[in-house]
């Protein structure tokens, strides 16, 4: 892949104690750690209070603001498509019904972003292998809280994916 050039990182997730340490948080978390990890004098952290379904708005107004090509942003978010422990760096994907993502979209009237999509997708071992489990309500994965040994493997995904694009 090329060397992309990203000037604005948004973590989405739900702000409010209930839904701290969710899988659908998986975007916070991995500012969270980018923020420990960098620790650098331009890296400015700011944490809005906006939900992920409503968070066009807030992506809109921070580019604006900065003066940032959609191009050059990067969208962090859990994916239920992706098996846990995965994670995939794309450009000008559709939302796949993702609702944070839709609503990017629709804000900036555009697909012309980079998303890293964090999997949060259970899986199940099958004669060694990791496969899919049989499909649960979306609800019922993205809200689930993570346990201390998920947690683990999460801050090792997103370590792994800060690696990446920083090398990028």
């Amino acid at each position: 892949m090329d060397k992309i050039n990203i000037k604005l990182i948004i973590g989405l997730g739900n702000p409010g104690k209930e839904y701290e340490n969710t899988r659908h948080n998986a975007g916070f978390l991995f500012i969270d750690k980018l923020s420990e990890q960098l620790k650098t004098p331009d890296f400015k952290y700011e944490k809005s209070q906006t939900f992920m379904n409503k968070s066009g708005g807030g992506v809109l107004a921070l580019a604006k603001s900065h003066k940032i090509k959609p191009e050059n942003i990067l969208i962090v978010h859990d994916d239920i498509d992706i098996l846990w422990g995965n994670y995939k760096l794309s450009f000008g994907c559709s939302s796949a019904g993702h609702k944070g993502v839709e609503s990017i979209i629709k804000a900036l009237k555009t697909k012309n972003f980079w998303r890293l999509r964090i999997g949060i997708q259970p899986i199940r071992q099958s004669q060694g292998k990791p496969t899919l489990k049989k499909r649960t309500s979306a609800d019922k994965i993205i809200l689930k809280k993570f346990t201390p040994a998920e947690l683990k493997i999460l801050n090792q995904t997103i370590k792994k994916a800060i690696d990446i694009i920083v090398a990028k």
